[in-house]
């Protein structure tokens, strides 16, 4: 059975028993991870409320900003959620966005590619039950220890990244890379930046999962999704980083385009700006059988574990994800 995973988004403000309706429905459609990102509210409260829902189904965080917490309460978390979910849980990290860590929590946003290699040491060192301590450049620990004893002292970490540099440290250091939204040329080149940082390391690359968010809807009329995926990919170029990165995608004129319209406040001008190539490699919308098409193309080109993201289309978003989710099994 192929691999599959799907990607909720706590920021559509589902209610805890939708959220728990579409967990389910995962669950029962087979797909093998549900990811959640850290949103509006804790990502680790609401994964725990799924794990003691659910019996199969894995859960990753995707991801957990390594800015908002200490290595060792990630740690604590990964722990404690492993041996609620009996072994299910899977830690994804990633550096977040600067804005969004400067001015929501308060903390600099300094040495992120240092930040990331050390709080993967330690958070490995300490599930595996040592004690330690560390001195690095951005982490100093003394004597530092769980307490308690974790279901698996391997479990599975995975590195988002969009970058060129992020991609190699997670071949170096990941279980997993996660990536996000990527177009069919930039997943090739990804890969291959995966595999220099795993061979770098002295690791086999084929040992790496490779797993990428892609916005998806299954409708029957596609000229109704269409304009919600332009707003969805212009939405995100209000962070910088993915100014950069859908530039590596091969869309530079169009992030240009797109984000002086939103610097300047026009969003609708945003909007317009995203080509038809753009759109059509940055999102799957079609029939159930037109989107698992375009899902297997990806995986023919090295994806591993493609994550499904749905995104609402008409004025009942839960019904839109319902069905979505409802056309794929793992």
């Amino acid at each position: 059975m192929a691999r599959l995973g799907v990607r909720l988004d706590p920021g559509l403000q589902f209610t805890s028993q939708e959220m728990l309706e579409l967990v389910s429905l995962a669950e029962e459609r087979e797909y093998e991870t549900i990811w959640l990102p850290e949103g509006p509210s804790n990502v680790l409260i609401q994964l725990t409320a799924f794990a003691t829902a659910t019996r199969h189904i894995k859960l990753g965080t995707g991801i957990l900003p390594i800015f908002h917490r200490t290595p060792t309460l990630l740690a604590m978390s990964a722990g404690d959620l492993d041996v609620i979910s009996h072994g299910r849980f899977i830690l994804g990290l990633g550096s977040g966005h600067h804005p969004l860590v400067r001015h929501g929590h308060g903390v600099p946003f300094r040495k992120p590619m240092a930040r990331m290699r050390e709080t993967v040491e330690i958070v490995r060192r300490l599930l595996r039950g040592e004690r330690v301590t560390y001195e690095g450049r951005v982490f100093k620990l003394q004597d530092a220890s769980l307490g308690f004893t974790p279901v698996r002292p391997d479990t599975p970490i995975y590195v988002g990244a969009l970058g060129p540099q992020m991609i190699e440290l997670a071949g170096e250091i990941a279980d997993g890379v996660l990536l996000a939204f990527a177009s069919s040329g930039y997943l090739q080149t990804a890969i291959e930046h995966l595999r220099r940082g795993a061979e770098r390391a002295g690791r086999n690359p084929q040992d790496i999962d490779v797993a990428c968010y892609l916005s998806t809807a299954v409708v029957d009329d596609a000229d109704k999704a269409w304009p919600v995926a332009r707003r969805q990919i212009a939405r995100l170029l209000r962070l910088p980083f993915y100014r950069t990165y859908y530039a590596q995608n091969g869309f530079a004129e169009e992030s240009d385009t797109i984000s002086q319209a939103l610097d300047r406040g026009d969003a609708d001008a945003a909007v317009a700006a995203v080509s038809e190539a753009m759109q059509r490699e940055l999102a799957i919308v079609g029939s159930a059988e037109e989107c698992r098409r375009e899902i297997e193309a990806r995986r023919s080109l090295g994806l591993k574990l493609p994550v499904v993201t749905p995104f609402p289309v008409g004025d009942d978003p839960l019904r839109s994800f319902k069905a979505t989710i409802s056309a794929f099994s793992g």
